[in-house]
């Protein structure tokens, strides 16, 4: 008989309404041995079951639910109905993410801890925690029966496996995975660096954010001189964008009409990277490349005065944790204020943030404190989340880490 947790009576039913996670905190009783990575039952304080999942004693996360079916077996089949099931969402929501895009994104594809990208024939996984660790042979064997890659890396070198007690590594778990590989994201190539580039190597999750500024980035002959604006002749918009990384916003920017994008990023590799990517897809004539810090080059650009039509900002997550959580919310302020200042009137900003302790709510406040002391008004032209092929479970709002927005500037004064 399996271990079980059993929970408290007076915990809030978050399992009940499609949260994965079992909280040290929720749980009465523990009744049998707990290892790392153990299987177990997960029942009321009245002993009815719930769901089964994975253990960790060493997580404030004590579970996390892979099943609500007590009698379903957690084997190879079982990964292979999961990937299956993920290959059928995508297939009607994301068809992109068949060939390139996220294939398995964890909990909210039923299998907690586990991360798949696919470039094209080739796949990136990620396995986060000590359960999944455990299991990681089951999926592995799943993943190239379902998916028939050529190669499979194991990107887990991320700082989170270290607090579930796993080492940090990149091996190839099958196949042959070369260094770097083309994919294409909207129509678009892009080189992407396998083992060095961040996370799984491309930022798949601003996918159909990247092609929603398609409609900022012509007809502005006309909005400028309808703003107050003379003597710039140009259709096309000129376009800021900071924290560029390997170029995947100026790229499209560029692609769909702008007549010029300055792109920045702390990184030279990145730039480099950035910049060739703008070699490959045509658009390298109308780009100019900046290695700076973004805080830097947006207060130079509002010293000089400078004025763009649209600014894109897409940093990294500020917020690490809980505890810098202000320190974040200042950062966000001041990129956000310092780039209302430097757009044209009625021109656009386009905003996010990845901060998973970053509520929605608390980035949108931050955004409208920018706007207060920058005396802008914001005119909402599109909230979103990541794409479609990072789905979210209703009950768990911890997913909804990715906050995307564009808004039209306008002036108080």
């Amino acid at each position: 008989m399996p271990t079980r947790l059993v929970l408290r009576r007076d915990r809030r039913r978050r399992l009940e309404q499609g949260h994965p996670w079992i909280y040290r905190s929720e749980v009465e009783r523990v009744d049998g041995p707990l290892a790392p990575g153990d299987l177990v039952d997960i029942v009321n304080h009245q002993g009815v079951f719930l769901a089964r999942g994975y253990a960790n004693p060493a997580s404030q996360i004590l579970a996390r639910v892979l099943t609500y079916r007590q009698n379903e077996r957690i084997d190879v089949e079982f990964f292979v109905r999961r990937f299956r099931q993920a290959v059928e969402y995508r297939r009607r929501f994301a068809p992109q993410a068949l060939h390139y895009g996220r294939a398995v994104y964890g909990e909210a594809d039923f299998v907690p801890g586990l991360v798949v990208d696919r470039f094209g024939d080739v796949l990136v996984a990620q396995v986060l925690t000590a359960g999944m660790e455990r299991l990681w042979p089951h999926a592995l064997e799943a993943l190239v029966e379902v998916y028939k890659p050529h190669g499979i890396l194991a990107r887990n070198d991320v700082p989170v496996r270290g607090l579930e007690g796993l080492p940090l590594c990149v091996e190839t778990a099958y196949g042959e995975v070369p260094d770097v590989v083309d994919v294409i994201d909207n129509g678009l190539t892009f080189s992407v660096d396998l083992r060095e580039g961040q996370k799984t190597g491309y930022f798949w999750d601003q996918s159909e954010n990247r092609a929603a500024i398609r409609p900022l980035m012509t007809g502005w002959t006309a909005r400028r001189a309808l703003f107050g604006e003379r003597g710039d002749e140009v259709d096309g918009a000129r376009v800021l964008d900071c924290f560029c990384h390997t170029g995947a916003f100026a790229v499209h920017a560029l692609h769909y009409g702008a007549a010029h994008v300055t792109a920045v990023d702390i990184s030279a590799d990145a730039v480099e990277l950035a910049r060739e990517n703008a070699r490959r897809n045509g658009v390298i004539d109308r780009a100019d490349f900046v290695v700076a810090n973004a805080f830097d080059y947006l207060r130079e650009q509002d010293a000089r005065g400078m004025r763009y039509d649209v600014v894109i900002l897409d940093p990294p997550a500020f917020a690490k944790s809980r505890q810098s959580i202000e320190s974040a919310q200042r950062g966000y302020k001041e990129i956000n204020l310092r780039a209302m200042r430097i757009l044209r009137e009625g021109g656009f900003l386009v905003t996010a943030s990845c901060s998973y302790h970053m509520s929605p709510e608390r980035f949108r406040d931050t955004i409208l404190d920018a706007a207060v002391d920058a005396h802008k008004v914001l005119r909402v032209v599109r909230e979103s989340r990541a794409a479609s092929d990072h789905p979210q479970n209703a009950g768990a709002p911890e997913q909804h880490y990715l906050k995307f927005l564009i808004y039209e500037v306008h002036s108080r004064r």
